[in-house]
């Protein structure tokens, strides 16, 4: 009897937390209303390209049937496979350079003292700043002196030279906040540089490198303005590009456009699922270590 007086004061005076039917409805259909805004031109995009019937489609949200064949005509008609491989070509080229010069950039300015490394960084922002808009002409220029318009090998130059203001600026956090000590280490067990850049630093650089290559695919993959500038056979035109091909001046073939469409986006959709938390990571640690 006496407990049951004790505890009664204190039970009154703890808050208990209600939970509303509103509060327990709210936050999942937030999400699934969020989830819906940010899938749904995806899905229209898809369904779209199925439907046998996308022309006269108007606005209605299922398809009138499933049909590969848009994706069968951008294939034998629009000659795809060849831009798909053509983006393919120029991503990789992109991946490897500009993983490879960004890292040995960073590992520069932050490693090694030299005159000018504060002004070589401070380049390195305001080239990221300036629009890419601006680099078309100079570039266009440059580009028809060494003799490298219509060509895959100039195109992979741009891109490169485009993503690798923000992969050295990215690469240089993480190189910092590896201790020298660490490297030091390495030296005293007879490890030559090679060996210690090889077992020590790239491993420990690694989320940044995949953050930065990640971030050099896509700007090689997705760029229009450049390759379109740059390349005057049709068979050197990347997959952006391949899509403009089904617009007309009068018309557009909207089954086509959403099928091409499809074959370039469902790719980066799927690597990004893959190396989403790489890239997560990468980029914070980035962001915070530098």
């Amino acid at each position: 009897m006496t407990a049951t007086k004790l505890s009664a004061p204190l039970d009154r005076g703890k808050p208990r937390r209600r939970t509303t039917l509103a509060s327990r409805i709210g936050l999942p259909a937030a999400v699934v209303g969020l989830l819906l805004f940010t899938l749904f031109p995806v899905y229209w995009m898809i369904s779209t390209a199925l439907d046998p019937k996308a022309a006269l489609r108007g606005s209605d949200v299922l398809p009138s049937g499933i049909s590969f064949e848009h994706f069968e005509f951008v294939f034998d008609k629009g000659n795809f496979g060849t831009y798909l491989l053509n983006s393919a070509l120029v991503g990789l080229a992109t991946i490897v350079a500009a993983a490879l010069l960004s890292l040995f950039a960073a590992i520069a300015v932050s490693r090694f003292k030299f005159r000018f490394r504060t002004s070589v960084l401070i380049m390195i922002l305001i080239v990221q700043m300036v629009p890419l808009e601006a680099l078309v002409i100079p570039l266009f220029i440059q580009m028809r002196d060494y003799d490298m318009l219509n060509s895959l090998l100039g195109l992979s130059v741009v891109y490169i030279a485009l993503s690798l203001p923000f992969a050295i600026w990215t690469l240089r956090g993480f190189v910092a906040t590896v201790p020298k000590e660490v490297e030091e280490a390495a030296y005293i067990d007879g490890a030559s540089w090679l060996r210690m850049f090889w077992s020590v630093l790239l491993p420990l650089v690694a989320p940044g490198l995949v953050a930065t290559s990640i971030f050099a695919f896509i700007t090689a993959w997705n760029e229009f303005v450049f390759a379109y500038t740059f390349m005057k056979g049709s068979d050197k035109y990347t997959a952006a590009v391949g899509i403009y091909q089904f617009f007309g001046e009068n018309s557009t073939a909207w089954g086509p456009v959403m099928a091409s469409s499809t074959l370039v986006t469902v790719p980066v959709m799927i690597f990004f699922v893959i190396v989403h938390r790489k890239l997560g990571s990468g980029l914070a640690a980035g962001a915070v270590k530098g």
